[in-house]
């Protein structure tokens, strides 16, 4: 049983070889978010995976969300939340929270598993925020909604959400190629030309870096398998077209959108491919880049 246990590892090793090599020194943006973020176990294997991506000589930069960690230390605080088609309202207050829930719990605990998980080869997760080094620039994200009884279009004040117009590279180029291996692990929380600190939607702040570090990959974790076809049937590959095409059809409903709209805009932007993928999926990052027939949705 151990011999045959051994051949099947040892298998797995060598069929992974081309694949490895397709991505040796590129950089992988991984958008880590979801309920996954939420069970420790998880989030453990899930920072084994990314210390394993360095050392087989990728590049990895990961984007973290905590909508569910900020809501639950909102209701602590006893502030209610209202959200406008996914996005929440962030007054004055909210955002002190989001920031400190973001940049401070969420972002520490991340950096960290990863350091453990890459003690033995001394990998260490390095906790940043768009704040550092002027990594993120943003201004505030202006919506409008239609009025149901007069029809007319309404402007939704979201308060402090943002949306990148710049990003700074500089300083994850620094980090992924230094002598020492470290690995990038960034908070979406942007400033404006004012100074004002803005919440950024965790997948469109991945997907922007992605584009400014012209990525091979930009794999966006979430909570469902990936793109469905009008019979709910994953879509393993599609194109750029192909992704409007599911918007513009009424296909792609839901939380579903705004995240093929991110895929579009990093392609746009210089990404050569991105990955919709479910990251409650057990190395998930790594059936994905590493077998022929990957674990989402690709979009090229």
């Amino acid at each position: 049983m151990l011999a045959s246990n051994g051949f099947a590892t040892a298998k797995t090793l060598a069929e992974a070889l081309p694949f490895i090599q397709i991505y040796d020194r590129e950089t992988v943006v991984i958008k880590y978010g979801g309920h996954a973020m939420g069970d420790i176990e998880t989030a453990r294997k899930f920072a084994a995976d990314v210390v394993l991506l360095k050392l087989v000589g990728i590049h990895p930069v990961v984007v973290h969300g905590g909508g569910p960690q900020i809501s639950r230390m909102l209701d602590k605080a006893g502030v209610k939340s209202a959200f406008v088609d996914g996005l929440r309202v962030t007054d004055a207050q909210t955002m002190e929270v989001a920031e400190m829930v973001l940049s401070g719990a969420v972002n520490k605990e991340l950096s960290h598993l990863i350091t453990m998980a890459g003690a033995e080869a001394d990998v260490r997760g390095v906790g940043l925020s768009g704040k550092d080094a002027k990594l993120i620039t943003c201004e505030k994200v202006s919506r409008t909604r239609r009025d149901p009884d007069s029809s007319i279009e309404q402007v939704v004040d979201l308060g402090f959400v943002g949306e990148p117009t710049a990003i700074d590279p500089k300083l994850i180029e620094a980090l992924i190629n230094a002598a020492d291996d470290y690995i990038p692990v960034i908070a979406p929380i942007g400033v404006a030309a004012d100074g004002a600190t803005y919440n950024i939607n965790a997948d469109t702040a991945a997907g922007a870096i992605a584009g400014a570090l012209g990525a091979k990959r930009f794999l966006l974790l979430t909570d469902v398998a990936g793109g469905l076809d009008a019979d709910k049937q994953l879509i393993r590959e599609m194109s750029r077209n192909d992704a409007k095409k599911l918007i513009a059809d009424g296909v792609a409903s839901g939380g579903m959108i705004p995240k093929l709209e991110t895929c579009i805009a990093a392609l746009d932007a210089g990404v050569e491919a991105a990955v919709v993928l479910d990251g409650r999926q057990s190395h998930a990052l790594l059936m994905e880049l590493f077998t022929d027939h990957g674990a989402g949705t690709l979009i090229r």
